[in-house]
Order: structure tokens, then sequence, then C-alpha cells
């Protein structure tokens, strides 16, 4: 009896010197950085690991690009606007409903079948780039608006109502970019990260100096390059999902008139407003680059009443005005 009890003890004592041995320690932890093309534009992610995710996170980001990118002639969105039967896989579907739930709450100024309009404007990845006529501009707004496709999530595909229209993921797909990699870095126990696609923002926790991690907003300055960086305001959080949307980096001019790239797929112009930049905080990565956005095709005034209506929901507007710019925030803008 004796010496059964003892071999149980010493059991037990083997398997808590296995747990100690191959349980992941946090003194093992350290922070990596990663970073690539994606979507068309640059991603840089900061975690604290116990190892180098990068083939995770390159394989994830693949698996986005295989269905959001309209750079990627393979993609499931680009074989849908070539109209190949082709099923929807669920990365396209929650993007599909969440700019449908956007094109509700920003009465039409959000709509990813606008393509064909930013393409007319010179703006797309065919871009024509000259002033369409009037009669070109109502041709194709026949076949933009949300209410002219359907998702069947029971066949998994989208159907639409004419065969012309096309759809871009581009003002979603990289705020949702980052909620997919943040959701894989913290299925693998990462809790300090940074995600960074193309400007649109999903952090948690602290940077490797154990402060909480700094963002700065850009200063709009017309310079198409991006290489002139003034900071107009720096936040600082340990959980933010925040994305901005501007009108002074992507431009031309056309006998002297300014273009800019946002369409407003409810008339199919340029916008033409005083409101020069939109940072939204959101409660995901996907809504917040939705929302920016719609923010830049609505103007100051409606964008801030639409984030005042929209819950855990904050922006923070850079407005022109005379010759300088004045910055306007929603109520719950950084709020604690």
């Amino acid at each position: 009896m004796k010496m059964t009890r003892t071999l149980i003890a010493l059991g037990l004592a083997l398997a808590a010197a296995c747990l100690l041995i191959f349980l992941p320690s946090c003194e093992n932890k350290k922070y990596f950085f990663n970073e690539g093309l994606v979507f068309g534009t640059y991603y840089n992610i900061r975690y604290e690991a116990t190892h180098d995710m990068e083939e995770e996170i390159t394989a994830e980001l693949k698996r986005m690009d295989s269905s959001l990118s309209i750079f990627n002639k393979q993609s499931i969105i680009s074989r849908i606007n070539r109209n190949d039967d082709v099923q929807t896989d669920s990365l396209f579907e929650i993007m599909f409903k969440t700019a449908v739930e956007v094109t509700k709450m920003s009465d039409g100024a959000f709509d990813i079948t606008c393509g064909p309009l930013v393409n007319v404007w010179g703006f797309g990845p065919d871009g024509i780039g000259y002033k369409p006529t009037q009669h070109e501009i109502d041709s194709i707004l026949e076949f933009v608006g949300f209410q002219y496709v359907e998702l069947d999530e029971e066949t998994h595909h989208i159907a639409k109502m004419d065969t012309r229209i096309q759809m871009d993921a581009s003002a979603i797909a990289k705020g949702y970019g980052c909620d997919i990699i943040a959701a894989l870095l913290r299925d693998n126990g990462c809790e300090n990260y940074l995600v960074d696609i193309g400007g649109e923002v999903v952090a948690k926790g602290h940077n490797d100096k154990g402060e909480k991690w700094k963002l700065g907003i850009t200063k709009p300055i017309d310079d198409p390059t991006g290489e002139i960086q003034e900071i107009e305001d720096i936040i600082e959080s340990d959980n933010i999902c925040i994305a901005s949307s501007g009108n002074y980096r992507r431009f031309y001019y056309d006998g002297g008139e300014r273009r800019s790239h946002t369409v407003d797929p409810r008339n199919g112009y340029p916008v033409s407003h005083n409101l020069l930049s939109a940072t939204v905080t959101a409660k995901s990565g996907i809504m917040a680059d939705a929302l920016a956005t719609a923010c830049m095709v609505m103007g100051e005034e409606k964008a801030l009443e639409m984030i005042e209506k929209t819950d855990d929901c904050a922006c923070h507007l850079i407005v022109a005005e005379g010759d300088g710019t004045r910055v306007v925030v929603s109520s719950r803008w950084m709020a604690e």
C-alpha cells in the first residue's frame, strides 16, 4: 500500500514536471515584426508571442487576398465581377453583410458596387482618367447600388440583377484584414499587438516598452507621394480599432479642377465639400474602415450625425476653412 502511494506521488510529480516543461511561459515571449504587401498596399504587424508567426499571418492574408482583392484576378470578388459561377466564402459573406449594413446607415453614401464610377473618374485599377459626360455617369448609375445584388447564404452565391455590376471591397477589406489578423494573434495567446494594413489599425495591450500604443493622425497635406508626414493629433490606447480616409493624397487636376478619389455613389461625382479627412474608431476594424469612407462621402454635418447615432463609434474630422483647417470631433471621441 505504501509502495502504491509512493508510485502515485512520483507519477503526479512527473506529470507536474511535464506540465512545467511543455506549458509556454510568458517569460519566453518577445516582440516580433512582420511586414509585406496585400490588397495593393502595405502591412506592418507588431506582436508579443512565443514564436515568429509570419507564416501563419501570411497564410491568413493570402486567404483574404484570394477572397476580396480586386487586384487578384482569380479572387472570389474578381470572379463575381466577371460573372463566373463561383461560390462565396465566409470572408466574402461577412464583408458583404457589413457593407450592406453601412450602406443603410449612411443612406447610400457607402456602396461597394460603385467601382465602375471610381474607375471612370480614373481612380480604379482600370481607371480611364478623364471627365465623363453626364450621359456616361447616368448610364453607370443604372447598375450601381447594393439593392441590385443579393447574397444567397444557402447556395453561397451572389445574384446580380445586371451583369455589368462590379463590386470593390477596397474601402472595407483593409480594416477587415486587421480584424482577421488580430483574431489570429489572440487565438495564439498574444495579448499585445498592433496590426496596421494600409493605415487602418487594430491594436491591443502595450508595445515593447510597456506603453500604450501611440497612433498618429496625419495632417491633410496635398502630397500624392505620401512623403510629407505631419501629425495633427496623437492617440494613445491599449484597445482600439481605427481607420482613416481622406481626399488629400489621391487626386488629380483636370483643366485646373481638382478631382477627388472619393466618389459619391448616389450621384456619380467626386465629392466637393470641405471635409479633408475622417478618422473613425469602432468596435471592429471592418466597421471603422467602412464608416470612415462613408464620412468622406457625406461631409462634416451628415458624417457627425451618422456617427453620433452609431453605438461604439466616434470620429475625428479635419475640415478645410479659409486658408487653414479646423478639427471637429464627435461626443465619444477618445472618451474614457
